[in-house]
């Protein structure tokens, strides 16, 4: 198919969206009724297109020119190839299915219109990120992501905490979008193009050290949008949105722009900024992980692991493998969506019929036992966590061992400290079998304790709600991805690249007998008669007597203290620095706003006041002149006689 034929697709795959975004919008609440079964039809339309133009391992690309500065020529161009094919079937799949159970989660709100017509403007904003065939045309539709995902995580806007966490996030991305900008700014004043082809061919004339700079800039990008250290607080906070809204933003979309734009950009990344880009991804997956397993809300543990997937992604693009980054985002589009899904449909069954402020219906501790209330959400939460834990048979399982294979690949060529990451990559995969577990017991097993509240009656979700969740849980098994469940390399892999994948043996081996071991110790700790670890005088007698050597070694004075230290004091840092840095900016701004204004009521309004009052009294004393009297005249015509004469004397 000619590049011409994919300018259709493009205006279409972009044009429906914000045609639903206007729609519903300028249509207000009339389209309440329809407005989720609207945005989900148009949702639907754009994976349909995709999957049409989908021409894996072929480059089609279309251009047409914007605008001139000097002697400057700016293009906008589009591109379709399998990077492309792969996010606008993840990204349409998740966002049609996340709508279609925001029908029944959101029923009761009023303002459905302007949560699809929200969505409808996000799913545009990434699309056009997906297509872009240019960095500055990317750049665009990135801060479009940045407004739409502020818009939806502050939907509630009459709840102050949601307020501030759409805020929190809004101004967060925006000190990684200053370093992208930065980034896009160094390659045009270099190369004079942002276009991708036209970098990938010119990229050898720029210095290793600044394109050092350059790639570590537009990592900044990345560290904002993908939650990467020290850029991540956002993310945990953003839970304050509709739990949809998490499922969309927090597993196939917005977090998944910052890995998308790495594995765009990677022939730019030199060893220098992959090593960079691999520490970070590996310090944000260690803390992912860590607060995961000290949380007691639904939502957050699921924040906190996204945010640890996400370094893991970040730490497999360091490695020089993007394709393994892309398929882990493909397999943790699926499940994570599942999980925040699932997690929505536990909060929808034990949120209490009257008002309690008393109860919280996120906090795990007062669930338990609602494995037979609701069992299909059961079984789909179960499923989902099973691949994201890494276990064999589900596709989290291959993407992991692709990822920790491309590791210690990446270390025997470079040195024996390199393997220091993909040890750790595997001790964090025991981290996540470990708070998954929990998460699980937590919520399905054990004694019911939803009775605190007596309005609580749970039940399971209607058919619309967990229909979503049960394809989703589908799509986390392993045969959708490779016919064999022990190695990553099947069709999903061949598809995005061609090449013969690596495969070691004993990867999965040790892989999987961390991940058991990590569920076995999950099993230990929440059978004891203290899982919620509150302070009893029998505490210290309990921990003494019950536990064996092994769990004395993994206890909280020998495994949890230590990196509960490191937390608190990057928390620290985090309110000390970031966000004193983040207050400063916004502080920064109202006092400029406010000396601005001075200025502009001083100096330019004073201005225009002056030259009007100027004008007005010239008027006003000509006007005087003119009185329509011949004596009137008469008399100035003999003062002026009279000033001439006594002029010309004195002279």
């Amino acid at each position: 198919m000619p590049d011409s034929a994919y300018l259709l697709p493009a205006y279409l795959l972009l044009g429906l969206p914000f045609l639903g975004f206007l729609l519903l919008w300028i249509g207000g609440k009339s389209l309440n009724k329809i407005a989720g079964w609207a945005g989900a039809l148009v949702t639907g339309a754009g994976l349909v297109i995709s999957l049409l133009y989908s021409d894996p391992g072929v480059l089609h690309s279309v251009t047409f020119h914007w605008l001139t500065i000097g002697d400057t020529s700016i293009d906008i161009s589009f591109r379709f190839d399998t990077l492309t094919c792969v996010m606008l079937a993840v990204v349409h799949f998740v966002a049609l299915l996340v709508q279609l159970y925001s029908t029944a989660y959101m029923h009761d709100d009023k303002n459905l219109h302007r949560y699809f017509s929200f969505i409808q403007l996000f799913l545009f904003s990434m699309i056009g990120i997906v297509l872009s065939g240019s960095l500055l045309v990317m750049y665009i539709f990135w801060e479009l992501v940045g407004l739409s995902s502020y818009l939806l995580i502050g939907f509630w806007y009459f709840k102050p905490r949601t307020v501030w966490a759409a805020q929190k996030a809004f101004v967060m991305n925006r000190i990684g979008d200053a370093a992208f900008l930065t980034g896009i700014l160094m390659l045009f004043y270099y190369i004079g193009s942002t276009d991708f082809e036209v970098l990938s061919l010119k990229i050898d004339s720029i210095n290793p050290g600044i394109l050092t700079a350059i790639g570590l800039c537009l990592f900044g990008g990345c560290m904002g949008k993908s939650a990467q250290f020290p850029l991540s607080g956002w993310l945990p906070d953003a839970m304050e949105g509709p739990t949809p809204v998490s499922a969309l933003i927090h597993a196939a979309t917005m977090v998944a722009a910052g890995i998308f734009l790495l594995a765009r950009i990677s022939f730019l990344l030199t060893f220098d900024a992959r090593l960079v880009i691999t520490i970070i991804g590996t310090i944000t997956m260690l803390i992912g992980a860590f607060k995961a397993m000290k949380v007691w809300d639904i939502k957050r543990v699921l924040a906190y692991s996204t945010m640890s997937q996400l370094g893991l992604m970040v730490i497999a693009v360091g490695f020089g493998s993007w394709q393994t980054a892309l398929f882990h985002l493909a397999t943790h589009a699926f499940f994570k969506a599942g999980l925040f899904l699932s997690a929505g449909s536990v909060i929808h069954a034990v949120t209490p019929s009257e008002s309690d402020p008393s109860f919280d219906p996120q906090d795990m501790r007062t669930m338990g036992g609602l494995r037979k209330a609701l069992p299909i959400t059961f079984i789909c939460f179960s499923v989902c966590a099973a691949a994201l834990a890494g276990l064999p048979f589900f596709s989290g399982f291959l993407s992991k061992d692709a990822i920790i294979t491309e590791g210690f690949l990446w270390a025997a060529r470079y040195g024996a400290l390199g393997y220091i990451f993909p040890i750790i990559v595997i001790f964090s995969a025991g981290l996540t079998a470990y708070y998954m577990f929990r998460q699980i017991w937590l919520v399905f097993f054990g004694e019911t304790r939803s009775h605190v509240s007596p309005s609580v009656h749970p039940h399971e979700s209607p058919v619309v709600m967990w229909l979503p969740m049960a394809l989703l849980a589908m799509l986390s098994l392993f045969f959708w991805f490779s016919w064999n469940p022990f190695d990553a390399a099947g069709w999903f892999l061949s598809f995005i690249d061609p090449h013969e994948s690596a495969h070691l043996a004993w990867v999965p081996a040790v892989a999987s007998a961390v991940t058991f071991v990590a569920i076995c110790l999950a099993y230990r700790e929440m059978r004891t008669e203290n899982p919620f670890h509150v302070k009893t005088p029998e505490s210290n007698t309990m921990a003494a007597s019950k536990l064996s050597w092994l769990r004395d070694f993994f206890n909280d004075h020998y495994f949890i203290i230590p990196f509960d230290f490191i937390t608190r004091y990057l928390k620290i840092f985090e309110k000390h620095v970031i966000d004193a840095f983040i207050d400063l900016i916004a502080k920064g701004s109202v006092v400029l706003g406010h000396l601005i204004g001075w200025f502009d009521k001083i100096f330019v309004d004073g201005g225009v006041n002056l030259t009007v009052f100027s004008i007005r009294s010239a008027g006003q004393a000509a006007r005087s002149l003119q009185t329509g009297k011949i004596q009137s005249y008469y008399i100035v015509t003999a003062v002026g006689v009279f000033l001439l004469i006594l002029w010309l004397v004195v002279m």
